[in-house]
């Protein structure tokens, strides 16, 4: 069948020029979004190499914007190509009849029913087309925008820009020109900066961040932490419970994630090509759980509280142990029942910890030398961070695989104050040339509850996370629950809610185990009779296919279908598994 080739152009002459002035190539972040979603496509070096072998689609992420690659991109589309940019190639914008217009640092967009989730989306970063002055009343302006989509929303007064949900229309969020046969589309945002950003930030942490106005979320004490870089704001982005406790409410992330695939998608659908994708969660999983633990205090009553409440449920769950830990008879204890045994980082100056690398690796052999494995999963202490990536190479140096740092601290910047419940791989600055590190990150929504927050955000979390399919992760400390009755009665919450909701609670280690079997496998096509063709048969017996129902195309009464990032998905099968 007629499977879809979608390319990334990353062009090498403008990633080397902007990385040897210090310049961040985020573009690059593509990769990582497709890839998660399970979609396979090509990277490309250059624009020359985009007419040696056609591909339906594809995303320029950074190119020149000289003449000469402009002509290369305008050919491949008349030739039929659907080409996809995220607040770029701007030398096109003359040609084809509209204007840069003034960059745009933050603000919210409206996007219309179809290409994702209605409500106002926060954006770190936009670069609108608009018509030129003398066009404005209308005339002949262009040589064929077919569609407009969405709307970005600010407030301009006197040159600055503010950036308000249902301020005034700064631009479009999505413009479509058909140029020949095929069509440019130029998202006005820069979502892959927009993704960064809230996720890691958009600095390093070098100095505490801005608290919350209302006293909710002090931020400001003096230590640094990784929500000192949260890109949120305080008044547009939160809710309240009923009991009036704040809380982030949005993952905007993830929604920019699934407004990415989900424009994608419809576009291949309507081209008549077959894009087949693996699903996020393997056979019979529909959405994951988990619960995590920071030994802190090291109590041994602490541990055992933790461990016959975990069993009174039936849930394995992830326990970080700091310095000294329990006692040697506790943690066969923890393994045979079924729980990860992690690593809690504590660089704490005032509990004797340093933000160095050779404290990091101390810490780490003495995990394993005195629960006897290696640690798979780390999570910081009071979620202390420093600097940018710094985490995830000392996680690297010692094979540590996943982390779980990025959450909360205070209690009023619970929730998606990060923007994701996904696991992800995060990108490094521009000193190490923006690879991804080899660790996955899944950051938590909130901590013992209801201390921390009061208990009317667990429903809230679970259908956002149910939403966009991520991972619902609940931090209970084990002082807490053997301590404290009300916090043990949330526990029991947190699980009956989402066990009604169809949730899977799964160990930190199992979603890293699963997240990078399903990333090896690869898609090379599709059969007549609608079977993925595989590249290797590794990790597929429990993974699931789906494709987008093409237009027009009616689904068979025996056809499984299901609504995936907005669109009307097919379920494939795997009869064939290739060598090649």
């Amino acid at each position: 069948m007629n499977m879809a080739r979608v390319g990334i152009l990353l062009d090498r002459r403008i990633e080397e020029q902007r990385l040897k002035y210090g310049l961040n190539v985020f573009e690059r972040y593509i990769g990582e979004v497709l890839s998660h979603a399970g979609i396979p496509f090509e990277w490309l070096d250059s624009a020359h190499h985009m007419m040696e072998r056609f591909y339906d689609l594809m995303i320029i992420a950074a190119a020149p914007n000289d003449e000469a690659t402009s002509q290369l991109i305008w050919s491949y589309t008349e030739r039929g190509g659907i080409v996809v940019s995220y607040a770029g190639i701007n030398a096109l914008a003359k040609r084809l009849g509209l204007m840069k217009s003034v960059s745009l640092p933050t603000g919210y967009a409206e996007l219309p029913e179809s290409l994702g989730d209605t409500r106002p989306l926060r954006f770190l970063g936009a670069v609108p087309w608009v018509r030129p002055m003398q066009y404005a009343e209308g005339g002949d302006w262009g040589p064929g925008i077919r569609e407009t989509n969405g709307s970005l929303h600010g407030s301009m007064e006197w040159g600055s820009i503010t950036c308000e949900p249902k301020g005034k229309k700064l631009g479009s969020v999505l413009q479509q020109f058909q140029v020949g046969s095929g069509s440019i589309e130029r998202w006005s945002i820069d979502l892959l900066g927009t993704i960064v950003g809230l996720q890691q930030g958009t600095a390093p942490v070098f100095d505490d961040g801005v608290p919350a106005p209302d006293g909710s979320a002090p931020i400001d004490e003096g230590l640094w932490k990784a929500d000192d870089r949260v890109e949120l704001d305080w008044t547009h982005d939160r809710v309240l419970t009923e009991q009036g406790a704040p809380y982030f409410a949005h993952p905007y992330a993830d929604l920019w994630r699934e407004a990415i695939i989900s424009h994608i998608m419809r576009r291949m659908a309507q081209k008549g090509k077959i894009l087949p994708f693996v699903d996020y969660w393997p056979e019979g999983i529909s959405k994951i759980a988990m619960l995590s633990h920071d030994s802190d205090r090291n109590w041994d009553e602490d541990a055992i509280a933790t461990l016959d409440i975990l069993e009174e449920h039936g849930i394995q769950s992830t326990w970080c142990m700091m310095k000294p830990g329990y006692s040697a008879w506790i943690y066969p204890r923890i393994r045979e029942a079924g729980h990860e045994l992690a690593l809690h980082f504590n660089s704490n100056v005032n509990e004797g910890g340093r933000w160095t690398s050779e404290d990091f690796k101390r810490q780490a052999v003495w995990l394993q030398d005195n629960v006897g494995q290696k640690a798979v999963t780390n999570k910081n202490h009071m979620t202390l961070i420093e600097g940018w990536g710094e985490l995830f190479l000392w996680c690297e140096d010692c094979g540590i695989e996943s982390d779980q740092t990025r959450g909360p601290s205070k209690k009023g910047n619970a929730g998606f104050l990060f923007g994701t419940c996904h696991p992800y791989f995060p990108i490094a600055w521009a000193d190490e040339q923006n690879r991804l590190y080899n660790v996955l990150e899944i950051g938590f929504l909130t901590q013992d509850l209801p201390q921390f927050t009061d208990t009317g955000v667990i429903v809230p979390f679970l259908e956002q996370v149910s939403q966009v399919r991520g991972v619902a992760h609940f931090l209970f400390h084990q002082g807490r629950i053997q301590r404290f009755p009300e916090v043990r009665e949330a526990f029991r919450r947190v699980v009956k809610e989402a066990r009604e909701r169809g949730f899977t609670f799964w160990t930190g280690s199992q979603i890293n185990e699963w997240e990078r079997a399903r990333r090896t496998i690869r898609i090379i096509g599709v059969t007549e009779n609608d079977s993925v063709i595989l590249g290797t048969d590794d990790h597929t017996d429990q993974a699931v296919f789906w494709r987008p129902l093409r237009e027009n195309e009616q689904a068979g009464p025996e056809d499984q279908v299901e609504i995936k990032f907005g669109v009307v998905c097919k379920r494939m099968t795997r009869s064939i598994q290739s060598r090649s």
